[in-house]
């Protein structure tokens, strides 16, 4: 009898054979200074929903969070292969702030939405697709304060329709407002993704 494999799942994300079940998500960090519950609390919503994560930054080593969380990065950005993952993520905090005029994050957000995979953001995130130009004419959100409200400024200047909510989802564009989000941004991903 021909030796045949049979792909049985387990537990652990894997089938028999040892190949990945489910979809991907890459997941991008500023090296130092991402928001730690923006980038922890969505990737274990994603891993309880059989996402695979990948985590990118500017370099490899040990990322470092704005509350000290520690993440080891798996790719550089120059790395990114889009059509390796169904789920591109900017994850938001300071050191987000030092993509918003990175042409290589633009373009990675060009790539997602030619090629139809889900694109999202969250807190300063959303800015990187605004100036990326692929917010023009959709529904998004962006961290805000009472006194600093430049973040919503840049969404409306790059023809974003703003809202005012926790997340907002237009099409496979799904963007949050900040940590208190968190939760419910992963959950948005997982729920588009299952479509």
């Amino acid at each position: 009898m021909a030796n045949q494999a049979i792909a049985t799942k387990t537990s652990a994300g894997l089938d028999k054979s040892g190949e990945a079940r489910g979809k991907r998500a890459v997941m991008i960090i500023a090296f130092k200074d991402f928001r730690d519950e923006e980038y922890f609390i969505p990737r274990q919503v994603l891993e309880m929903n059989d996402i695979r994560v990948t985590t990118c930054s500017v370099e490899k080593g040990k990322a470092v969070g704005t509350y000290g969380g520690e993440v080891e990065v798996d790719i550089k950005l120059e790395e990114l292969a889009i059509n390796d993952y169904d789920i591109i993520i900017f994850v938001g905090g300071a050191g987000a702030a030092s993509y918003l005029d990175d042409k290589r994050c633009w373009a990675i957000a060009r790539a997602a939405l030619t090629n139809n995979k889900i694109l999202a953001a969250i807190c300063i995130a959303p800015a990187i697709l605004a100036k990326a130009g692929v917010l023009k004419g959709k529904q998004a959100t962006i961290w805000s304060s009472p006194m600093d409200k430049s973040a919503i400024k840049i969404l409306k200047g790059e023809g974003a329709i703003y809202q005012d909510q926790d997340v907002v989802q237009d099409n496979n564009i799904i963007t949050a407002n900040g940590p208190q989000s968190a939760r419910k941004f992963g959950e948005a991903i997982a729920n588009v993704s299952n479509y």
